[in-house]
């Protein structure tokens, strides 16, 4: 498993002894993994933590994995989120991708399964640290200027005839490339370097 910089994953599950395993099975692939047996705690870090990749189960007390999953996207629109559940079935699988899930699977999980599915998604997200002060790229523009007008992810995937995910990477090299982490700091970037 190749995995080419040190990427940080979250994880979360509300079963503790899920958390160790799942902790130390993720750390086979060399990342950094940081769990949560609560989604407010989570949300909590990923406010002011860099974080790669979350992946979340479902079925958890107080605030759910959808909710999570929803809350994250509020936060860092373009971070990949992988949803575990026992108790999947297609309408939670519907549910989980509106809400803006990268994949779904389910328990009990199939290790080697699991870690190739988790490495190709960090992979993806995995956009070289030299972008930075980097110029964005046409399509990256266009990005920016309907980001910049309030436009969803989806909204955007539909004007431009991506997928959401294009248009995810896409922000998260903006993100990069600007040298900023979140939508407040990236208008005030934007804002300074007279763009707007």
């Amino acid at each position: 498993m190749t995995i080419y910089k040190r990427q940080h994953i979250f994880f979360v599950d509300d079963e503790p002894t899920i958390c160790k395993a799942a902790g130390k099975t993720l750390e086979k692939l060399r990342t950094k993994v940081s769990c949560f047996t609560c989604a407010v705690d989570c949300i909590e870090k990923l406010r002011f933590q860099r974080c790669d990749l979350l992946i979340t189960d479902v079925k958890m007390p107080g605030m759910d994995g959808i909710e999570l999953l929803a809350e994250a996207k509020r936060i860092a629109p373009w971070l990949p989120i992988l949803v575990v559940t026992g108790f999947g079935d297609i309408p939670m699988a519907v549910r989980a991708m509106k809400a803006g899930a990268s994949d779904f699977v389910e328990k009990p999980l199939d290790r080697e399964s699991f870690l190739a599915t988790v490495e190709s998604m960090l992979i993806g997200n995995n956009p070289s640290p030299l972008l930075l002060g980097k110029s964005l790229t046409k399509v990256e523009r266009r990005v920016l200027h309907l980001v910049l007008n309030s436009k969803s992810n989806k909204e955007i995937a539909n004007i431009l005839c991506r997928s959401k995910r294009t248009v995810e990477v896409h922000r998260s090299r903006i993100m990069l490339k600007l040298g900023v982490d979140n939508l407040v700091d990236l208008v005030k970037r934007v804002n300074s370097m007279g763009l707007i």
